[in-house]
């Protein structure tokens, strides 16, 4: 029988809906249905991952400094990377026996402030990259964040597979490439969104198999085309000139043609692609995955995002990667985990564990942390296997029984993930200010932290309007300079107000002939990631031959063949990432490929 439920989320006291299909989950791992809506669920998970805001502290055992997710007046003991994962010290060290008279997220919460830390979620295999965090196989890399396999990489957001690149968001396979997301084995491509196979190549959106072409939209297989329009090669190549030495104003010029140019093409509802039975943004290679995004390679996920490679059977998981199964309720999911709920960095090998943060090859865990190669834990104490499968059920009647509630009166009983009081960091110190910005206000409103700016010890010493306008105007003393972001510290962006150029990215702009930042990394960060829709989904109707007041700055996409549903507005109804107040044209599946492949 099917069986469909509404329910009111504790958080945000919306309606949400649990499917049939979402009951069936539930039972197969053994979990209560949630009581917080899927939006609320995911900015909760967000809560506890810091990617970018790094520190200065001292490692906590070996005394030399280091770059850290945690400041000087942390309450944790932070631990560089070899000291964490050395042998001079173990997790069962902090054993706590299991105490029936008080809330389990309460005793959780101190075990948790007396595990050391890791300083940056950094795997062993990078090298060479100090500036990097939860990222895996990093080569000669700075500030790279999410993903892995890189080399040469700077300024990039989950990208796998890339080399000699900068300013990157969730590409793989890319070669010399600059300012790109969802892009896919492009090769010097200059500002590209959503291209596959494109080269040589700049201010290229939805192209597929391109080469040589510049300020286009929606083209397939082409070569020497400007502004969408088919030009000689000889007509081309002088044309193409002028982007061998982009300065900063031709850059903010171009941009805002790239704009008016994309939004002349109408977009495809979804980008999903070679996936059967998906609903979402961002999938490829995919099956069954509904109200997910930024999915490679993903079987049965739902209310999921970046999940990576042979993933399967995932709800509410974030950051899941190679070979994931059976995932409920997770904030950064390594690889080859399976039967993992409520968990937050969970490294490689691990398998049937409950309420744990930072785990490494460790196996039938219960709230606990820190632990390398263990079994049978709770609260981080050794028990047989006997003593722990008698333990747990107890422990879960008990969560029920005696919940945890927060300042703000939320209930937390067994089947909810961490308390946002638990999180490590302030809101907007963590991955929940990109996709759910708040102002400071409105974050204590709702009971998250909040983080003032610390006061900066440096001077500028260059502003940005001061910079030379070309790359051929600047010498090695820019190394010497801290420039100011044009920012300041206004935005939401976590603005870190000032930045240095470092020599191996003075070189990469030399090489690719292209001017200088004036943003800081973190708000060229989210400049990109405003280019994206949001993790997000509209019901709408297919925009093809509707009827739109034009107004002076964009035109409705005029079709150039006819459709099958004839001369009037197409009828099909589709849930997309886009917003009904955007200005694309948003076409369903049919009407795109007539128009655009």
């Amino acid at each position: 029988m099917d069986k469909r439920e509404m329910k009111q989320c504790q958080n945000c006291k919306k309606d949400f809906t649990i499917e049939s299909e979402d009951f069936d989950f539930y039972k197969k791992i053994g979990v209560p249905p949630p009581t917080w809506c899927p939006e609320c669920r995911k900015q909760r998970r967000l809560l506890f991952r810091n990617e970018r805001i790094l520190k200065k502290n001292k490692c906590f055992q070996c005394g030399r400094e280091i770059i850290s997710l945690y400041d000087m007046e942390s309450p944790f003991n932070v631990y560089c990377q070899e000291c964490w994962w050395g042998d001079l010290w173990d997790g069962t060290q902090f054993g706590k026996e299991y105490d029936f008279s008080r809330p389990f997220f309460t005793q959780f919460h101190e075990l948790f402030q007396e595990v050391p830390r890791i300083a940056l979620n950094g795997h062993r295999s990078n090298k060479d990259s100090e500036y990097v965090n939860y990222i895996i196989e990093a080569k000669d890399s700075y500030l790279c964040f999410g993903g892995g396999y890189i080399e040469n990489v700077l300024f990039s957001t989950l990208g796998v597979r890339t080399k000699d690149s900068a300013e990157i968001y969730f590409s793989f396979d890319c070669t010399f490439c600059y300012e790109i997301s969802d892009c896919f084995n492009c090769y010097r491509l200059i500002f590209g969104r959503g291209c596959v196979d494109c080269r040589d190549s700049y201010f290229l959106d939805d192209c597929k198999n391109c080469n040589d072409c510049i300020l286009c939209s929606g083209l397939r297989n082409k070569s020497y085309c400007y502004k969408n329009r088919q030009l000689s090669k000889s007509e081309f190549v002088a044309i193409k000139e002028e982007f061998g030495n982009l300065t900063q104003n031709k850059i903010s010029s171009y941009k805002k043609e790239f704009v008016s140019i994309a939004l002349q093409t109408p977009k495809r509802f979804l980008d999903i692609s070679h996936s059967q039975s998906c609903v979402g943004d961002h999938i490829t290679n995919s099956k069954n995955c509904v109200f997910s995004f930024n999915i490679i390679e993903g079987e049965n996920c739902k209310y999921s995002s970046d999940i990576m490679f042979k993933a399967k059977d995932i709800y509410d998981g974030t950051s899941c990667g190679i070979g994931n199964e059976q995932i409920y309720e997770a904030m950064t999911s390594s690889i080859n985990i399976n039967q993992g709920k409520f968990s937050s960095v969970v490294r490689n090998n691990c398998f049937d564990i409950q309420y744990v943060m930072d785990l490494h090859s460790s196996s039938h865990l219960f709230g606990c942390i820190g632990l390398k190669n263990k079994q049978y834990c709770i609260l981080n104490k050794q028990y047989t296997k006997e003593e722990y499968e008698e333990l747990v059920p107890k422990i879960i009647k008990h969560m029920n029984d005696m919940p945890y509630i927060d300042q703000k009166g939320r209930v937390y009983t067994y089947g909810e993930f961490f308390p946002l009081e638990l999180s490590p960091f302030a809101y907007n110190e963590t991955i929940a200010q990109e996709y759910f910005p708040l102002t400071k206000e409105q974050a204590l409103t709702q009971g998250f932290g909040w983080k003032d700016s610390d006061t900066k010890n440096y001077s500028i010493t260059k502003k940005p309007e001061d910079l030379p306008d070309s790359i051929k105007e600047v010498n090695d003393s820019i190394l010497n300079e801290v420039i100011g972001c044009v920012h300041g510290g206004t935005c939401v962006h976590q603005c870190t107000t000032a930045f240095r150029i470092i020599p191996q990215e003075l070189e990469f702009y030399r090489r690719m002939n292209l001017p200088l930042p004036v943003l800081c990394p973190n708000c060229r960060h989210y400049e990109r990631l405003a280019q994206r829709n949001p993790l997000k989904l509209w019901k709408r109707q297919c925009m093809c031959n509707e009827s739109r007041i034009e107004d002076q700055k964009q035109k409705a996409h005029q079709n150039t063949v006819v459709h099958q549903h004839g001369e009037g507005r197409c009828p099909n109804i589709f849930e997309t990432s886009y917003a009904p107040e955007r200005k694309e044209t948003v076409y369903c599946e049919s009407c795109y490929q007539n128009e655009i492949v």
